[in-house]
């Protein structure tokens, strides 16, 4: 489905107004709709699959990316002190619950974490406000397959001294990344597993 260029009407604009639990089926259809492909691919963790979750159709979409912070938002923890994640998948998402958390009148900064670390400059790992030494960061992740993308976020982050306990996911694959995040002692929860995404894609295509 192609992204729909003319002006949205009030009416249209329902990840501004909608409630949580109706701003949540909005949400899958627009996974639905715009993410997820059925085909032959490889992942980022090499593994082949039947389908994919073009991720980035939605968290870059203006509804999908409000809708994103709003339902991530009551998933922190009340103690968080920021949200951060790995580059280039939880960009969109750290902005958008950081940009929310302000309306929310909670405000959350974001960081995010490079890959590898900057070769200029302060050749950091991190970017963003630097935070007090212990503070509590959770890590937002768009696809989990094995966990090992927001699992090296979750390292970096205590490397610098941060606290985290606490993975929250898009989509959770189910293929090994929410027992990953167990073993290493993280709570983890998912916004949608790959199989409800799967149901209602069947439903509405």
């Amino acid at each position: 489905m192609t992204y729909p260029t003319e002006t949205l009407t009030h009416s249209d604009i329902w990840a501004a107004t909608a409630d949580l639990t109706t701003l949540r089926h909005k949400l899958l259809d627009l996974f639905c709709q715009l993410a997820y492909q059925e085909g032959d691919f490889v992942l980022s963790s090499g593994l082949r699959s039947s389908y994919y979750v073009n991720k980035t159709q939605v968290t870059l979409h203006p509804q999908g990316a409000l809708a994103v912070g709003r339902l991530l938002f009551p998933l922190l923890s009340v103690d968080t002190q920021a949200v951060g994640g790995l580059t280039l998948g939880a960009d969109p998402m750290v902005t958008a619950v950081s940009v929310v958390s302000v309306y929310e009148n909670r405000p959350i900064p974001a960081l995010i974490i490079r890959k590898e670390a900057k070769g200029y400059g302060t050749k950091a790992y991190i970017e963003g406000p630097i935070l007090p030494e212990g503070a509590k960061v959770v890590v937002l992740e768009d696809v989990v397959t094995t966990g090992q993308s927001a699992l090296k976020a979750v390292e970096r982050l205590k490397a610098a001294g941060y606290t985290v306990n606490q993975v929250i996911a898009l989509v959770d694959r189910q293929q090994g990344g929410a027992e990953l995040y167990q073993s290493a002692g993280l709570k983890f929860e998912a916004l949608f597993s790959i199989e409800e995404i799967q149901q209602r894609y069947q439903q509405i295509k």
